[in-house]
């Protein structure tokens, strides 16, 4: 069975992404043993919560990058919001596009949620 996830947060909501963090625990935790990848793809003003300054949601997401969690971010919202990777949490990757990579992740395979 595949059990590639991609988990989307679009708004500039601490709360919402708290919840997709705790959702990517959850998940990582009921695999025991299984092979998997965990995609988190940001977008919209929800980049501006994958910043250094967000450092209470950046000790949640830390352990469960180290885990395999991958997060993603759009280069559009990026720019939007005036962002560079040199503002972003370490290891975050940048996309061209969020939307199209949920798209390509979900053509490939993954499940998708947005919490």
């Amino acid at each position: 069975m595949n059990y590639d996830l991609c988990l989307h947060v679009d708004l500039k909501d601490a709360d919402r992404l708290a919840l997709a963090l705790k959702n990517a625990r959850n998940y990582q935790n009921a695999l025991p043993g299984e092979t998997f990848q965990l995609v988190m793809v940001g977008n919209g003003g929800a980049v501006t919560l994958f910043t250094r300054q967000q450092t209470a949601l950046w000790e949640v997401a830390q352990p469960l990058m180290k885990n395999g969690l991958v997060i993603r971010l759009c280069q559009n919202a990026l720019n939007d919001n005036s962002l560079t990777q040199e503002d972003l949490w370490p290891g975050v990757e940048i996309v061209p596009a969020g939307l199209v990579e949920v798209v390509r992740l979900q053509k490939s395979g993954f499940a998708y949620v947005k919490p």
